[in-house]
């Protein structure tokens, strides 16, 4: 039986795969046990489809799942999670930062009875802004969600064949994995550890991508949005009906009604009010378009090719439920 499968998403990482996978073999060569090192290639336009195919005529532990095209990390991942076979699973990114030669320390805590281990991200070697962005996420992420998600944690983690089978029953299509992780449960443990700087190439996490991330994190895992937008919209009525009850005492119990302008302030509430009512929307919009991504029932992802993999009928149902 398959022992350690180790996971892990590449999207343009030519630059990184020669030396990801030596560390990464080195690593799992230290362990006892079979194991398998997946990539996922998720829509790469470099040399790294080609590369992938060279590791694995060299070494058969060596499993590729090639996508039709770019469907993101968190699908990657997912997609990983589908078809690995082992009885621990580690996901890792294809960056360097995260090192593979820890990976052991993290299994440890898997033979000493805990079903998920993950990583806490101690110091981060990237710029400022970054780091402001990572922290303030997570900790507000932490302080709305309904689901304890660890804060400074990450993708970088291994678990247990429970947990894992655990996370392929759940059907959603959008995935944040680190939130489901947290989710389904089980006993978990962090560990920390100080992340590297990119080993080479530039991050495919663009803004975008990430605004996606954190919003996939919020909207999945939160309905503070909804209470907030309710929140408001009761802050805005108690205003109105304030603003109405001194309208009619000035008209009236007093001689000052007529001196009040009064037009400068309808405009500032209208804009106030309409600028809610767009807020508000936008917020259902959210919470509708992953209704409407659910009920579209199209798989997370489409594969292109496979390599290595044999009786892979179970994981085809898992990506088509």
């Amino acid at each position: 039986m398959m022992k350690y499968s180790l996971i892990l998403p590449v999207l343009n990482e030519q630059e990184t795969i020669g030396d990801l996978y030596d560390r990464v073999k080195k690593t799992l060569n230290g362990l006892t046990g079979q194991h398998e090192i997946i990539f996922i290639n998720d829509g790469s336009t470099d040399s790294t489809s080609l590369l992938l195919r060279k590791l694995h005529d060299k070494d058969k532990t060596v499993k590729v799942i090639n996508f039709s095209r770019n469907f993101g990390h968190q699908v990657a991942v997912t997609a990983g999670l589908h078809y690995c076979s082992g009885e621990y699973v580690a996901i890792l990114d294809a960056d360097l930062q995260d090192p593979p030669e820890i990976l052991p320390k993290f299994f440890a805590k898997l033979d000493e009875g805990y079903d998920t281990a993950y990583a806490i991200r101690k110091k981060r070697k990237e710029s400022i802004v970054k780091k402001i962005a990572y922290n303030s996420f997570y900790r507000i992420l932490r302080s709305i969600s309904n689901t304890g998600i660890p804060l400074d944690s990450g993708d970088f983690c291994v678990m247990n064949r429970k947990v894992v089978d655990a996370i392929n029953s759940l059907p959603e299509r959008n995935r944040f994995i680190r939130g489901i992780r947290s989710w389904v449960g089980f006993k978990q443990i962090g560990i920390e550890y100080e992340r590297a700087s990119r080993k080479a190439g530039e991050s495919k996490y663009t803004l975008r991508k990430l605004f996606k991330l954190a919003f996939d994190g919020i909207f999945s895992f939160s309905y503070v949005p909804l209470q907030f937008m309710f929140l408001l919209g009761s802050i805005a009525i108690a205003l109105s009906i304030i603003g109405s009850l001194a309208a009619i005492y000035l008209r009236y119990f007093t001689t000052a009604y007529n001196q009040v302008p009064g037009f400068a302030t309808t405009i500032i509430l209208v804009m106030f009010i309409g600028g809610l009512q767009l807020f508000s929307i936008g917020i259902m919009g959210e919470y509708l378009r992953r209704v409407y991504d659910e009920i579209k029932r199209r798989p997370p992802y489409i594969v292109h090719s496979l390599l290595g993999f044999t009786g892979a009928d179970r994981a085809q149902d898992n990506q088509s439920s």
